[in-house]
């Protein structure tokens, strides 16, 4: 990567996955970074909390950055930011909302002495040779924009998350102005997002969300608990409009969800009257048909409040016959079972539930296949990169950049790490970087390494068995012992024959061992262990993590 004159652009995340959104333009000793996202665990990621993409390319370059900049405030786009800047201190530029929700980030983790610039939609920057131009986009986050990015050898536009909603919530219509120009005065590069481009048609605006809370509102006889996302301000307001309309006043619920809808407040974002916002502990002085909780859960995470109501396990909200609870969020793919689970017991409870499959109480936030080609013939790039999504989205974008006018040759569907690299005379992948996902347990990077997560898994599915034995320091000899403890592996009091064949085994393999093998703990543990394993899968066809403790007494 010496080019004088090229111009690369590495994806460290967003690429054949959802979230986890972050990607790095060079050129020359100027570095710039767009999004630092994370990911929601998959189900084979057992006690991760979340996943961040691996960014020591970013650490080993990180006197070249010159900023970091955040299209928008979901954290599948700004989680990973707190550590990224344990890491390094440089400027992060965004949307006064967008910055807010990153505030709130950084005082969990102790990050003080960032410096964080509020931009506005038409605003430009500069960041080393890098111009930066904020473009208004409509998403299913309020102050959600595009970027113009100028670099020496031609224009980039980048969409950021978007869809083409003509009536969004707050009026605020997307920039089709700024890409048109992008388009007019000629665009080198264009990344769009991919995240709905299987999808036919037209995503349907946020309002017509409204028609199916007005519905359901004005046949409800008892309480209604709203689940979405803590960051959808949009849907958080329209369903403060229809409450306002059926006089029912509005109990926030979550610690995500209070703050978010507390910001939004302070900043505009969100409006309604000072005596509909009612506390949690008033919620029983409230008939149930004035009352509307809106709350976080929507996606089954355990510890959510809705998780809490469904299993009864919540202090103030007891489900009782009458509710409604609607699940006004998509289903992300590999939550449907929790979020099954959960829809069970509310209606095991009395609730009447509704949800994606059975309403229209969720509209996307991202384009469908006909809003991307007419955002492709906006801007008319030279050459397409398709980003945020699995690698069946970025290649149906692909074919939608094609259909469109782009030649095959210059659309690049990418993986993590891939270097795209762009110079006046065209555009080739050009290598590789170290890339990958970092696991997160708690707030420690790095916290679960790939060996870690290999024995979770293996305890999960064989279970472990424990050899305790105590040996007498001076002597050496066996002294108690050997004792077997299983978890996971056989229910000890009902397979108590199999314990005392280990028991024996391990007895009789101590008994066998030579006098330089008993001096060496390390050895013991190792022959008690090869032992044990060669019997299990010869007897049982088994293969639990074997853990012999050697104690010195």
């Amino acid at each position: 990567m010496n080019g004088e004159r090229s111009l690369f652009i590495i994806p460290l995340g967003g690429l054949e996955e959802i979230g986890l959104n972050m990607t790095v333009f060079q050129y020359a000793d100027d570095l710039i970074i767009v999004d630092a996202g994370l990911m929601f665990p998959e189900e084979d990621m057992l006690g991760v909390d979340f996943v961040i993409p691996d960014f020591s390319y970013i650490l080993e370059n990180k006197e070249k950055v010159k900023g970091i900049i955040l299209t928008h405030g979901h954290e599948d786009h700004t989680g990973a930011l707190p550590f990224l800047l344990k890491e390094i201190n440089v400027p992060v530029y965004g949307t006064s909302l967008t910055l807010a929700l990153v505030r709130e980030k950084l005082k969990e983790h102790d990050i003080a002495d960032i410096n964080l610039i509020s931009v506005r939609p038409r605003d430009i920057i500069s960041l080393g040779v890098f111009d930066i131009e904020f473009m208004r986009v409509t998403h299913s986050i309020v102050d959600g924009v595009g970027l113009g990015i100028k670099t020496p050898i031609g224009n980039i536009v980048h969409t950021g998350d978007f869809k083409l909603d003509p009536t969004p919530v707050d009026g605020e219509l997307m920039d089709f102005h700024k890409f048109s120009e992008y388009g007019e005065k000629g665009t080198l590069l264009m990344l769009s997002d991919s995240t709905n481009a299987e999808k036919g048609g037209f995503t349907f605006s946020e309002k017509e969300v409204r028609r199916a809370f007005e519905d359901i509102f004005s046949k409800a006889r008892g309480r209604i608990i709203i689940a979405t996302f803590a960051s959808n301000i949009h849907r958080i307001q329209q369903v403060i409009d229809v409450a306002l309309q059926y006089k029912r006043h509005i109990i926030m619920c979550g610690k995500s969800m209070v703050a978010n809808s507390q910001i939004a407040l302070d900043l505009g974002y969100l409006k309604m009257p000072e005596d509909t916002w009612v506390r949690l502990e008033n919620l029983r002085d409230l008939p149930d048909d004035k009352v509307v909780i809106i709350t976080t859960g929507s996606q089954g995470e355990p510890m959510s409040v809705l998780s809490r109501i469904a299993i009864d396990e919540h202090k103030h909200i007891k489900i009782k016959e009458g509710d409604t609870v609607i699940l006004s969020a998509k289903m992300i793919p590999g939550n449907e079972r929790s979020i099954g689970k959960i829809i069970n017991h509310l209606m095991k409870r009395g609730a009447d539930v509704i949800y994606e499959k059975v309403s229209e109480i969720h509209v996307s936030g991202h384009a469908s296949k006909e809003e991307l080609k007419l955002m492709i013939n906006l801007v008319r790039p030279k050459y397409f990169m398709p980003v945020h999504g699995e690698y069946r989205h970025l290649k149906y974008h692909a074919r939608l950049a094609e259909k469109s006018g782009i030649p095959s040759d210059n659309i690049f569907v990418m993986q993590d790490g891939e270097i795209l690299e762009i110079t006046e005379t065209g555009a080739l992948k050009n290598g590789k970087i170290n890339s990958g996902r970092i696991f997160i347990d708690g707030k420690g990077m790095g916290g679960v390494e790939d060996i870690v997560l290999r024995d979770r898994k293996r305890l999960a599915h064989d279970g472990i068995v424990i050899v305790l034995v105590g040996i007498e320091k001076l002597t050496k000899r066996i002294v108690s012992g050997p004792e077997i403890i299983s978890r996971g592996f056989i229910f000890e009091d009902a397979s108590q024959d199999i314990i005392n064949e280990v028991r024996d085994l391990m007895t009789n393999t101590l008994s066998d061992l030579e006098d330089d093998i008993i001096s060496d703990i390390s050895l013991i543990q190792a022959k008690l262990r090869s032992t044990l394993k060669k019997y299990l899968r010869n007897t049982m066809d088994r293969k639990p993590m074997i853990m012999p403790i050697i104690m010195e007494v």
